[in-house]
């Protein structure tokens, strides 16, 4: 996490696509702040995920990465997790691990018999 709390966004539902560029700017804005590098994006108010919702997320990833910046999702159900893997879209989610990051106290093991990588 950032030394400093990260601004939040939260996303009303349903979003109209036309409430989309407004929300790309929102995020630019808290980014330019100064608050930090990543934008909390509480996404629990978003209703059933589908495709809208996806490209709400993605547009707004990819203004926070041209500002020099990322988007964190709180708050996002199971089926929306299971949307944005679907198809190829991977969100850091608040309260978990990245993962790039090892879960503290996990080590990986080794068999015995394993061929080398």
């Amino acid at each position: 996490m950032d030394a400093q709390m990260p601004a939040v966004l939260v996303l009303p539902g349903p979003v109209s696509r036309d409430q989309v560029p407004g929300l790309c700017a929102e995020v630019r804005a808290l980014l330019e702040s100064g608050r930090g590098r990543v934008v909390v994006c509480d996404v629990g108010g978003l209703g059933p995920p589908g495709l809208a919702v996806v490209d709400l997320l993605a547009r707004l990833e990819l203004t926070a990465r041209r500002s020099g910046g990322r988007i964190r999702l709180r708050d996002a159900d199971p089926a929306l997790r299971a949307l944005l893997g679907l198809v190829g879209l991977r969100f850091q989610m608040e309260g978990q691990v990245e993962e790039r990051e090892p879960a503290l106290g996990v080590e990986e093991a080794v068999e015995t018999g394993d061929p080398a990588v």
